[in-house]
């Protein structure tokens, strides 16, 4: 079967629950690792670790869709933090376009953060 043809899954990455979807796991990866060079800028962490991702999806022409929340509403950077994403996205080797979707349901909550994420913030 193609991995076109699975349904979307939950896939554990290092600690952080993301729904990953995409028939190439190579640049999966380097998406990945962009989402982790970007930090919110209140939070020595980055946005992937911390848990603000919900779900990525690379579709067949390798266009990037993200879903992402901010950890309250009332965020500062909730105005920029979703199109500086789509920027660091759009540099990713080999992908085409990308687009962020700014969600608040499920809300945020500490359970999303990776095990780093937490002892970063000295909650372990």
């Amino acid at each position: 079967m193609d991995r076109q043809d699975e349904a979307p899954q939950d896939r554990e990455v290092e600690s952080a629950t993301v729904q990953l979807d995409s028939s190439d796991t190579a640049l999966e990866q380097l998406v990945v690792a962009a989402l982790r060079s970007v930090y919110d800028p209140e939070i020595p962490v980055n946005i992937y670790d911390l848990g603000l991702i919900y779900v990525v999806h690379i579709d067949e022409h390798s266009v990037v869709n993200v879903q992402m929340t901010l950890t309250a509403p009332a965020c500062p950077v909730a105005g920029t933090l979703p199109g500086q994403v789509e920027n660091v996205l759009r540099q990713v080797e080999g992908v085409r376009d990308a687009s962020v979707e700014l969600v608040w349901d499920p809300p945020w909550d500490q359970e999303r953060m990776s095990e780093e994420a937490r002892l970063t913030l000295g909650m372990l």
